[in-house]
């Protein structure tokens, strides 16, 4: 008897439209969207009325996906916003790079432990890299997005506007396959804490303390913690060391009181949504190398 990927790839699809999921074709052995992008779409069909992207096209209606398969052995995106999904995907150290870094399962179980927590016992898939994705519903009255590093290192997350390969799909690789779990569980409070976005801070005019010391000083402080409170978010904590980093110097050449620097870095950090610990952390951290490698006025 002859294997047909057609047909198990099919199957593979009605798996994951039967559990709510939504799903769209990728490329044969592939994990890009087999769907036309918009700068090739021709306006008909599902597009008559403007381009219809893969998230909006992903479905669950058996008969669509009936259709769609049996045109190719596509492979099997899930798309997870309109699926009420979120993936936590946890790469093998290689995936990223360097294999001296510790992978994502190593790095996520470490988050978990410092939570207090067990690694949650969900639905979940082996990639054909050698790396986990971990199925989470999503809560109600939220948008999350997808995240790359935020959570912990080698470990990013699927949300709205993304998707991800299901089990049953092929690539040179491997195959992806179930690993474990026969349900999505609801995704953790404590993770959800770590995945929310920061609440924007009101636009106040940052005030510094009047102290004495060199306008140049006094004005680099004011620019770099205004470029700390307006960093993107994902760039809080490196823009909070960066420009920490950057006015040292000052402290070093004995130009700015080092407990102005760091009481006013602390509060552009925390109105940026960043912890107080993770600020007094990076300031310290930030400020003791700066001074440390402060060139002489002179030859700076």
């Amino acid at each position: 008897m002859t294997h047909d990927p057609r047909s198990s790839l099919l199957r593979a699809a009605l798996d994951a439209a039967a559990r709510g999921w939504h799903v769209f074709p990728l490329r044969p052995s592939t994990k890009r969207p087999a769907l036309h992008g918009e700068a090739k779409c021709p306006h008909t069909g599902p597009c008559a009325g403007g381009h219809v992207k893969w998230e909006q096209r992903a479905t669950t209606d058996p008969d669509r996906i009936q259709a769609a398969w049996s045109r190719a052995p596509f492979n099997v995106g899930i798309a997870t916003g309109p699926s009420g999904l979120i993936v936590v995907d946890l790469d093998t150290s290689e995936h990223k790079g360097s294999a001296d870094a510790p992978d994502g399962a190593t790095t996520f179980g470490a988050l978990c432990e410092r939570a207090g927590h067990a690694v949650p016992d969900t639905f979940r898939t082996r990639t054909a890299s050698g790396g986990t994705h971990l199925y989470f519903t999503a809560p109600a009255g939220f948008r999350l997005s997808n995240t790359a590093g935020t959570v912990a290192a080698s470990v990013d997350t699927r949300a709205a506007g993304g998707y991800v390969v299901a089990a049953g799909s092929i690539v040179p690789g491997g195959r992806y396959e179930v690993e474990g779990g026969t349900a999505a569980v609801s995704l953790p409070g404590w993770l959800l804490a770590l995945l929310r976005p920061a609440p924007v801070a009101p636009a106040v005019p940052l005030r510094l303390p009047a102290v004495d010391g060199s306008r140049a000083a006094l004005a680099a402080l004011e620019a770099e913690c205004a470029a700390v409170v307006g960093a993107p978010d994902g760039l809080r904590n490196v823009t909070l060391n960066r420009c920490a980093f950057k006015v040292g110097r000052f402290v070093a050449w004995g130009d700015l009181p080092r407990h102005v620097a760091e009481d006013a870095f602390q509060a552009a950090g925390e109105a940026r949504g960043l912890t107080a610990a993770e600020c007094r952390a990076t300031i310290r951290s930030a400020l003791d190398s700066s001074v440390r490698k402060a060139r002489p006025r002179e030859t700076a």
